[in-house]
C-alpha cells in the first residue's frame, strides 16, 4: 500500500485518531453521528466532509460511504495502521476484521402481526463469530410481544433473519401476512399454513390456500440478541 503524500489538517488528524481509538476500544468504527457528537459538529455533512478528505488523501477506506465500514489505512504521521496495535501500545485488543453491517429494518410482532418492515439507515456491526458464516443476506428486526417466549425470544429482543423466501416445517420464520410482519414457527398442513406461537396461552394463526390473504416468508431466524 502506497504511503500518503499529503499531510492532514489538525482536525482531520483528530477525526482519524478518534476512528482508530473507537475501533481499538469496541472492535468496530463509530457512526457519523457518534463522531459528530464527539467533535461538536451538529451536521452529518460536516463530519462527512472530513471523512471524504481522509479518503481522498489515502488515510481512510470506506465502502459505499457507510460509516460502519470505515477502516484507517495510516496514522496521521504516515505510519501504516496496524489493527489492534493501539498506535504502538503493546497488548492492544484484537480487531475483528470480519465485521458485518447488518441492517436493522424495523419491528416485528411476536403476537398478532403488525406493520413492520421499513427501509433504514440503521446498522448493527457484528463479528462473524456471533452468527457464523451465513449464506445470503442477514437483516435484523426488533421484536414486540410475547408469543415466542418459550423459544427464548422476548419482547424487545433483536432477531437476526437470513433472507430467503422458503423454509422447512418447524423453523422459526419472519413472515408477512397481508402486509404485516410477525415471527412464528412455520408448519404446512394440507392446504393451509400454521404459524405457531411458542406461548402455550396463545393460539396459532392459520392461513388457508383458498383465502385471499397474502403470505410471504421474509427469512429464517438465525440468531437472537438481548440487552440485559
Amino acid at each position: 500500500m502506497e504511503k500518503p503524500t499529503q499531510s492532514l489538517t489538525k482536525r482531520q488528524a483528530t477525526v482519524l485518531e478518534m476512528i482508530a481509538q473507537h475501533i481499538e476500544e469496541v472492535g468496530y468504527p463509530p457512526t457519523i453521528r457518534e463522531l459528530g457528537d464527539a467533535l461538536g459538529i451538529r451536521s452529518t455533512n460536516g463530519v462527512n466532509d472530513h471523512l471524504k478528505a481522509l479518503e481522498k488523501k489515502g488515510y481512510l477506506s470506506r465502502e459505499d460511504a457507510k460509516s460502519r465500514t470505515m477502516r484507517p489505512l495510516f496514522w496521521p504521521d504516515g505510519r501504516a495502521y496496524d489493527p489492534g496495535a493501539g498506535g504502538g501500545a503493546e497488548d492492544g485488543p484484537d480487531y475483528d476484521v470480519e465485521i458485518h453491517q447488518v441492517p436493522l429494518v424495523g419491528r416485528i410482532a411476536a403476537g398478532s402481526p403488525v406493520e413492520a418492515i421499513e427501509e433504514t439507515d440503521a446498522f448493527l456491526a457484528l463479528g462473524e463469530g456471533l452468527l457464523g458464516r451465513q449464506r445470503g443476506q442477514v437483516f435484523a428486526l426488533t421484536v414486540t410481544g410475547e408469543s415466542m417466549i418459550e423459544d427464548g425470544i422476548l419482547d424487545g429482543d433483536t432477531i437476526f433473519v437470513r433472507k430467503q423466501d422458503d423454509a422447512r416445517d418447524g423453523e422459526i420464520v419472519a413472515v408477512m401476512v397481508d402486509g404485516e410482519a410477525t415471527v412464528k414457527r412455520l408448519f404446512r398442513e394440507g392446504g393451509q399454513v400454521r404459524l405457531q406461537p411458542a406461548n402455550s396461552s396463545m393460539e396459532p394463526i392459520f392461513v388457508g390456500a383458498d383465502e385471499a390473504r397474502q403470505t410471504q416468508i421474509l427469512g429464517v431466524v438465525v440468531g437472537v440478541f438481548r440487552r440485559i
